[in-house]
């Protein structure tokens, strides 16, 4: 399955791409909202990986933006912040599952898991 990883850190786009690769997902890499729009061919089997903390078009409007066209899209959001400055970006948003960084591979699948589950 495709996962669309929008991550400007490009350690952690490349890391989470690693591990997506050997759980034989197809990982692409947009560094920031802006190119991720305009160039990612999203289909309703795909997955988004999404950092909330993006400069310029911010994750969160990502995220309104994908489930508005397509309402099956599974998403993991992810944030380096803390857990009140997820909270502010993350209301008025649909339910979501939200990751804080640093991630392990356990954490990432299971949520994963959870998400595909809920779909």
């Amino acid at each position: 399955m495709v996962v669309h990883i929008v991550e400007d850190d490009l350690a952690v786009a490349d890391a989470l791409a690693t591990i997506l690769g050997d759980l034989e997902h197809q990982p692409r890499i947009y560094p920031d909202g802006e190119s991720f729009l305009a160039q990612a061919d999203v289909s309703e089997a795909d997955w988004l990986i999404v950092d909330l903390g993006l400069p310029g078009v911010s994750g969160a409007d990502i995220v309104l933006e994908m489930k508005r066209f397509f309402s099956r899209l599974k998403i993991v959001a992810i944030s380096g912040k803390s857990h009140t400055s997820i909270k502010r970006q993350t209301t008025g948003l649909p339910h979501l599952r939200v990751l804080r960084k640093p991630l392990s591979i356990e954490t990432l699948t299971k949520a994963m898991e959870h998400c595909a589950r809920d779909a």
